[in-house]
């Protein structure tokens, strides 16, 4: 993410929301001047984010054996870990470290994500990390799109571009969707509601564009909503915008169990869905809104075998809950592979 700043877009979109919500008479002066008073005022609390997080790429998992592991992370702030000032801190070294730690191998992370991107700038970014040859991608974006005004549909074509071109390079795809914008404190009803509307929509239709497409997505804001509402001075930086060093690291651990999958690296007891935690073959439309009422749960192709024709409500994907890693000592990136 970027600092938020509802801009004029955000703002026009609110009252279109409003006249099919509530009726034209909602877009009267006032109703306009409030939404445009809370835009101002949640661009002053929040301010500008300038700056770039600290630089995750690098070596984790000195001296393990076995053939490395090549992870790609793509996206906005939220990937690279603004407001953090150790490198340790980001979201690319937890998951390194943890990806390093759970299978008892070497990682190169190549992190090339930015502050302030957008889906456009996605594909920018796979022309960088393509080149180091990566097993997965990880992709965090989404927020930057709804504080610009950038239609869902757009956004969800680009991301699906993007998504196609990895796959088409043997390269799995975690997506991690858009956090729950209406959980910013800075932003006062009714724009508040107009913001978790849609990036609630977009999260959905994220997720529904990259099983389309091979990949396999995490809905963020089914696990940040709740906590993040509930521990906003712990899980919160400074700007009350974006994650604190403590909300990185429960964001990444939620998406951590989908990336070993994506890997072929889960653990033995997390490779079969269990009913008993809500796992199951779902028809897709299904499986995104189910997966959004769940923390931490995630939405993946069907294995080979288990897919079904596509029916009435789309191809069948498989929903999963899978259980989280211990928590692993997070490692300063080295430079070479050998320390």
């Amino acid at each position: 993410m970027t600092s938020a700043q509802p801009r004029g877009s955000l703002v026009r979109h609110a009252a279109v929301v409003a006249a099919y919500g509530g009726g034209a008479s909602l877009l009267g002066a006032s109703f306009w001047g409030l939404l445009v008073m809370e835009a101002q005022l949640a661009r002053r609390a929040i301010g500008n984010a300038t700056g770039q997080p600290p630089q995750a790429t690098g070596w984790y998992g000195h001296g393990r054996p076995g053939p490395p592991i090549r992870i790609a992370l793509i996206g906005d702030s939220s990937a690279g870990g603004y407001g953090v000032e150790e490198v340790e801190e980001t979201p690319g070294a937890i998951l390194a470290s943890g990806v390093a730690e759970a299978t008892n191998r070497r990682v190169h992370l190549s992190s090339v994500a930015k502050v302030g991107a957008q889906s456009k700038d996605l594909q920018g970014q796979i022309d960088r990390v393509l080149p180091s040859r990566p097993q997965v991608a990880v992709v965090f974006v989404g927020a930057n799109d709804v504080t610009h005004g950038v239609p869902v549909r757009t956004s969800v074509r680009l991301l699906g571009r993007a998504v196609r071109r990895l796959r088409e390079a043997d390269v799995e795809v975690v997506m991690a969707t858009c956090p729950d914008l209406g959980t910013i404190e800075p932003l006062a009803p009714p724009l508040k509601q107009v913001a978790r509307l849609w990036s609630r929509r977009l999260a959905a239709a994220q997720a529904a564009t990259t099983l389309e497409h091979g990949g396999r997505s995490v809905a963020l804001a089914s696990i940040l909503t709740p906590e993040f509402a509930r521990l906003a001075e712990l899980l919160f930086g400074p700007d009350r915008f974006h994650p604190s060093a403590a909300g990185y690291a429960r964001m990444t651990a939620v998406v951590l169990p989908t990336v070993l999958a994506a890997l072929g690296l889960a653990p033995e007891e997390d490779v079969q869905p269990e009913v008993g935690r809500g796992e199951a073959l779902l028809p897709i439309d299904v499986a995104v809104l189910e997966a959004a009422r769940h923390p931490g749960a995630s939405v993946e192709p069907a294995p080979a075998g288990q897919a079904r024709a596509a029916g009435p409500r789309g191809r069948f994907v498989v929903l999963r809950r899978r259980r989280q890693q211990p928590e692993a000592d997070v490692e300063t990136p080295a430079v070479s592979e050998t320390v």
